[in-house]
């Protein structure tokens, strides 16, 4: 039926996400077509809202929702989307010698004509990432969709109004949360797969009872006539291309597609830069992009505070990335982190957002996002997901090597083990017995982890299913890490390594190319690009970004006893030691203080 908000209420509850969108602001609201006249037909009706990072194309032109032309089908279709299609000129001219005529440079033009011909099938073509959704006038279906991998985050929620079911999506939780018909309250399983994980989203499950988010690679087609919404489901996966015989050439592979994919990412109307942490991965990104970009600009953050990690010093980290800045003849810039500002913005963020931060790193991602956007950069290239897709972390891969050689037949405890920021085994201590009751002793986690392994493993070389696995578990995680740390400074967050084509391809290597115990990691780039890079960067190990948070945790207990939440869920004993001293506990410190902070 008509839906019981008002124009400036939906604009209020759009413009939360201003940060995603800047440059401009879109509103429609209407119902079906009849058949018949393909004049409107009225119930249901349906409100789309949209805020706009105007990247190509940057007109008018662009303007979300959009609608498909009078002239083509009566506007039968209506999209609002976020995101970058890479192969949007090949889309392009499929659909010019089909006879489509296009008007925009704007590639959510492209795909809108391309899902208006195709519907949910032409999701396959889609070379990018993406949130959206398509309203269907005539079938009066919505259709919502979220690219493979996950790049880009969408959110729903299905509940009732005036007798009625009523669907509410975004791309954050906090509109959602903000609609009337809601009554945001944690999710308390949510709220224990964080402690364990430091995921605020884990599969479908968010911190908030109701809320869902949308599967990598998921597609959900709603019926909207009636009072009662159904929906069917579909997903979409890699497709692995043809693996070269020998090692050389496949090595060669590997640098041919990352170099089709960075030129794919550079595409945009904007200015554009990299991410230079002094790492493999970003090197490997901002070398090619350097091909191809003139005065390229790149931007490394953290802390010189910074301890150590696998023995690289943040001082270390900021030389090779301004080494490598200074070969490859980049205008490089260092983004500093204090405790003061780490601080600051760590609580600036979790209100932002309206979910606790997953890794300490995101406040200084979210730093240097600030500085290249004060700069007049919109958009940047980062090397997230090399490690998930390519083999490269050794302190997960070995010990399943070790896990795998002494026949252990519970690969889900195992991986829920692995991706523990506070050990499985100290939950019964830190909660409550009222609250472990409820959990159930955590009994969803386990069971997660057990049903996703065994629904991704292929059984056909076990060490490639725990990466496989991992790749699934991590790669979500982290993406939604920059897509949410750099939105927040409008700035879009671009990932060459997790595109469709490379992921696809890496997923189709040899082990053997990938990791070898106990310690080759992402062999394939390694070799790949070792003629290419010079020596120290291309043996480095990884350091991403680091900040010396343990020691910036003084003081942070001080916001334990004030948290109802904490108080009703944690042992006050538990709260009083982590307190005492935040820097010695700081694997429980960091998400009961984001847990108390969100909490206000």
């Amino acid at each position: 039926g008509p839906l019981a908000i008002s124009d400036s209420e939906a604009c209020r509850l759009r413009d939360l996400m201003t940060h995603r969108g800047p440059d401009d602001a879109g509103l429609w609201r209407g119902g079906g077509l009849d058949a018949a006249t393909g004049c409107s037909a009225g119930c249901p009706e349906v409100l789309l809202a949209h805020r706009r990072l105007a990247v190509l194309d940057p007109t008018p032109a662009g303007h979300q929702p959009m609608v498909t032309p009078e002239t083509l089908d009566s506007g039968r279709f209506v999209l609002v989307y976020n995101g970058e299609l890479y192969n949007e000129p090949e889309l392009r001219q499929r659909l010019i010698r089909e006879g489509v005529r296009l008007s925009t440079g704007c590639d959510t033009e492209t795909l809108l004509c391309w899902l208006a011909s195709r519907g949910r099938a032409g999701l396959a073509d889609l070379r990018g990432m993406y949130a959206l959704a398509l309203y269907d006038r005539l079938e009066q279906s919505l259709l919502l969709a979220r690219d493979p991998l996950g790049i880009k985050p969408l959110y729903r929620w299905l509940g009732q109004q005036a007798g009625a079911d009523l669907l509410l999506f975004a791309s954050e939780p906090v509109p959602i949360l903000e609609h009337p018909a809601v009554t945001p309250e944690p999710d308390l399983l949510g709220i224990s797969t964080y402690l364990t994980t430091i995921r605020t989203v884990l599969g479908e499950r968010t911190m908030f009872a109701g809320v869902r988010s949308l599967l990598p690679g998921q597609s959900l087609v709603f019926d909207l006539r009636g009072d009662r919404l159904t929906s069917n489901h579909s997903a979409l996966g890699l497709e692995t291309p043809a693996i070269a015989e020998t090692q050389a050439a496949r090595f060669g592979q590997v640098q041919e597609s990352l170099h089709e994919s960075v030129t794919a990412h550079l595409r945009a109307d904007v200015p554009t830069c990299c991410l230079l942490s002094g790492g493999l991965d970003s090197a490997i990104i901002t070398s090619i992009a350097n091909d191809h970009h003139a005065d390229l600009r790149t931007y490394c953050a953290g802390s010189p505070e910074a301890a150590p990690v696998n023995g690289i010093s943040q001082a270390d980290d900021f030389a090779h990335a301004r080494s490598l800045a200074e070969t490859l003849g980049t205008h490089h810039t260092e983004v500093a982190v204090d405790r003061a500002m780490f601080l600051d913005r760590w609580r600036e963020m979790v209100a932002a957002q309206g979910v606790p931060l997953s890794t300490p790193n995101e406040v200084a991602i979210n730093a240097v996002a600030q500085r290249l956007r004060a700069d007049g950069c919109v958009v940047t290239l980062s090397g997230e997901g090399a490690d998930e897709i390519f083999g490269g972390y050794d302190h997960t891969l070995r010990p399943a090597a070790a896990h795998i050689a002494a026949g252990n037949v519970e690969p889900g405890l195992f991986h829920l083990r692995a991706a523990a920021w506070c050990p499985v085994e100290a939950k019964l201590r830190l909660f409550t017995r009222e609250t472990w009751a409820r959990l159930d002793g955590d009994a969803h986690l386990r069971g997660w982890f057990a049903e996703e392994f065994a629904a991704t493993a292929r059984g056909e070389e076990p060490l490639a299913d725990h990466l496989r696995f991992q790749r699934r578990v991590n790669l979500t995680g982290l993406l939604q890490r920059l897509d949410t740390a750099t939105m927040l400074a409008s700035v879009e967050g671009r990932t060459p390594f997790a595109d469709r084509w490379v992921a696809g391809l890496a997923e189709g290597l040899p082990m053997g190319d990938r990791f070898v115990p106990p310690g080759r990691t992402k062999i394939a780039l390694r070799e790949a690009f070792a003629g290419v890079l010079p020596a120290s960067i291309v043996q480095r190990p990884k350091a991403s970004f680091p900040l010396p948070f343990q020691r910036w945790l003084d003081g942070v207990g001080d916001c334990f006893g004030k948290s109802a939440l904490l108080r009703e869920l944690v042992r006050p004993e538990v709260l009083s030691r982590v307190a005492a001293s935040p820097g010695e506990h700081w694997n429980l410190a960091w998400p009961l203080a984001n847990l108390a902070i969100w909490g206000e």
